[in-house]
């Protein structure tokens, strides 16, 4: 134990001064990277100023997740606020340790649908592929905190048995490679899992699942890219969490596998304290659309052992999805979803839209809570007008707005017309 904080001005400065003793090329170098992450008590207080909380958790961590921080992501922590978004992520707090009556080891079902080692297998046309259990950093949120860190990566006679259910399912043709982290295992490792997949003339697409880009972006190599665009079409679903993490490294990142032709959808846990405000997420919605990442998905945060306090209420995602749709460009609204708990797979949720449907067609509300009617096919509609506009269609006016508003509990904040 430290008996004595260090000031934020010597802190500082040890860390500066670390830095500066590193060359460039070990700094990029990923396994350097790896091999130099924060892993210990006497690592993380060398980074910040731990409190007395974080530092009785690192110590009983331990049993129920690792800790594993690269310098590059430490390097974007704040030494001195245990409130900082990026440190929330990677360093434990006591927290973890309070288990929630509704909390289990695998939330989603996994161990129940894998019908091989590392292969899971629940949608009728696709696959999940757990290749290691290894992550760059791990998250303190994981969904696998059961499986992570534990064994390493799947042996040669096990992705054997996987390959071969694949061969007789013929219906797959959808492969999402994750673990941990596959981009964790080297070039060569796995473009033999990629090129095993590939041989398998049903499969059509083959997804990687990492967080290396925000994480560790120094993994995303001239190598790897041309390995991987020898297999397409691969894509690739990526993991950012908050804006800080959208740094000119991991902007390089992404324009290499853009560039190669890889598609790439961004996934981000909903956190408590961490993104979950419509100002934080839209500005990550925003610097991602501009490192060319599509937001694919936001999950609202699963029920894994431990993570109670990152967990928000339902109705905080479906606010921030208020805030996004209209209010931003399309591509930039990501779709907010609950794994359902057990193995129901992925649900979204999303505000109500429609208010009710009437014999003149479907009644809607739009970003602003304005209230229009559609005349849907196959329900009666009035005559056209002189204006070449269905008779009853369109925006509603003050008085009939505020009846369909009033008959669902007054969805929406205000009632807006200019009928």
């Amino acid at each position: 134990m430290t008996d004595v904080l260090l000031s934020a001005a010597s802190l500082r400065q040890a860390v500066a001064s670390r830095r500066n003793t590193v060359s460039e090329a070990e700094w990029n170098d990923w396994r350097w990277q790896v091999r130099k992450s924060l892993r210990t008590l006497k690592d993380l207080e060398s980074w910040v100023n731990l409190t007395e909380d974080e530092r009785e958790a690192v110590a009983k961590a331990g049993g129920r997740l690792k800790i594993a921080i690269p310098p590059y992501f430490a390097e974007l922590m704040d030494p001195e606020d245990p409130a900082c978004p990026i440190r929330r992520q990677a360093i434990p707090t006591m927290d973890e340790l309070k288990l929630s009556s509704c909390e289990v080891d695998d939330p989603l079902g996994e161990d129940g649908d894998m019908v091989a080692p590392g292969l899971v297998h629940r949608y009728p046309d696709r696959v999940l592929f757990l290749v290691t259990d290894v992550c760059p950093m791990y998250c303190r949120y994981c969904t696998r905190a059961r499986l992570v860190g534990a064994k390493g990566q799947l042996e040669v006679d096990e992705r054997e048995q996987a390959y071969d259910y694949l061969r007789k399912n013929k219906k797959v043709r959808d492969v999402l490679i994750s673990g941990g982290d596959p981009l964790m295992l080297t070039d060569e490792k796995l473009e033999d899992i990629i090129a095993n997949l590939r041989a398998i003339p049903h499969i059509e697409i083959i997804r990687l699942g990492t967080r290396f880009p925000s994480v560790l972006p120094q993994r995303v190599t001239p190598q790897l890219v041309a390995m991987l665009k020898k297999h397409h079409p691969i894509w690739m679903n990526i993991h950012f969490s908050h804006p800080k993490e959208v740094t000119p490294e991991a902007m390089a990142a992404t324009s290499l596998l853009v560039e190669a032709g890889i598609p790439l959808g961004s996934q981000t846990v909903l956190l408590k304290g961490i993104n979950d405000t419509p100002a934080v997420m839209r500005s990550l919605m925003h610097k991602l659309v501009m490192a060319r990442v599509r937001p694919y998905y936001i999950y609202q945060c699963d029920l894994i052992k431990g993570a109670e306090h990152f967990r928000t209420a339902v109705s905080t995602g479906v606010r921030i999805m208020e805030a996004l749709r209209g209010h931003t460009s399309g591509y930039a609204v990501p779709t907010y979803v609950i794994d359902a708990p057990g193995g129901g797979g992925k649900v979204p949720i999303a505000p109500e839209y429609v208010l009710d449907k009437d014999r003149e067609g479907v009644i809607f509300r739009n970003y602003e809570n304005k209230v229009f009617r559609y005349p849907d096919a196959g329900r009666r509609r009035g005559t056209r007008d002189s204006g070449a506009r269905w008779a009853g269609a369109g925006e509603l006016n003050q008085a009939e707005a505020s009846r369909y508003f009033s008959a669902r509990n007054g969805v929406g904040k205000e009632v807006k017309s200019h009928g």
